[in-house]
């Protein structure tokens, strides 16, 4: 854990990015989905592997596919039959590929339980003693993934990308979560894995940061700051409970 300027004294309030922070441990969502096609011997390369997923999170984007009763389970089949559904079309992979993308929403899912249950005794410790909350870019079923994962009770709110109509980087959206701490902006700190979609954004409102740094889409420069730089979520309570 790297600390530059963080004061708890001024933390009144806490907004949490959700996917990639809470649910990956910091691993962005691609790195975890690469993981599973490797698990599964999926033949194709990483790079024809990321075509498959821009391709898929376009495709959601555009369309209302994932409704607000999906839970993770359902999000991750829709999306890996949609992956599945490009290589097959680009005859990366054979037309018979049917079940694999069952088996990769299994093990992803298997992979969010697992960093979910790590971080959870954090989450409600810190629930306790600030109010918490979830900011994040989502397709409009954040509720349901929490309550499947028995997260929902923890958080005050949810300012969520789909339902507000502003996705990050814009820092806007953290405003909102700001605004529904009820403390001012310089009083709360936000906890993410993108340093460009939360770092940057919570810097611009004059939070402070606590940038969870694993595996991204892109290789880091080098020259990124935040107050604290942290590689695993469990050391956010010795951070916060020394």
């Amino acid at each position: 854990m790297t600390e530059n300027l963080f004061r708890l004294e001024k933390v009144k309030g806490i907004l949490f990015d959700y996917g990639g922070t809470i649910d990956s441990n910091g691993m962005h969502w691609a790195e975890v989905i690469w993981m599973a096609y490797q698990y599964c011997q999926i033949p194709v390369t990483k790079d024809v592997f990321r075509q498959a997923y821009v391709h898929g999170e376009r495709t959601l984007g555009r369309n209302p596919i994932i409704q607000p009763y999906h839970n993770f389970r359902d999000m991750l089949k829709l999306k890996s039959q949609i992956q599945f559904e490009w290589l097959i079309e680009h005859k990366y992979i054979p037309s018979t590929s049917t079940e694999e993308p069952g088996q990769i929403a299994e093990w992803c899912y298997r992979y969010a339980q697992n960093a979910i249950n790590n971080a959870r005794p954090v989450l409600e410790a810190l629930a306790i003693r600030y109010p918490l909350v979830l900011v994040s870019n989502f397709y409009g079923n954040i509720e349901a993934v929490l309550k499947d994962f028995q997260l929902d009770h923890l958080f005050n709110s949810i300012v969520e990308s789909a339902v507000v109509g502003i996705r990050k980087p814009d820092p806007e959206i953290f405003r909102l979560g700001v605004e529904q701490l009820a403390v001012p902006a310089e009083n709360s700190v936000v906890i993410g894995d993108s340093y460009d979609k939360d770092i940057i954004p919570a810097q611009e409102i004059k939070s402070q940061t606590i940038w969870l740094k694993n595996t991204g889409w892109e290789d880091y420069k080098g020259t990124e700051t935040a107050d604290v730089v942290i590689s695993d979520f469990v050391e956010l309570k010795n951070l916060f409970f020394g």
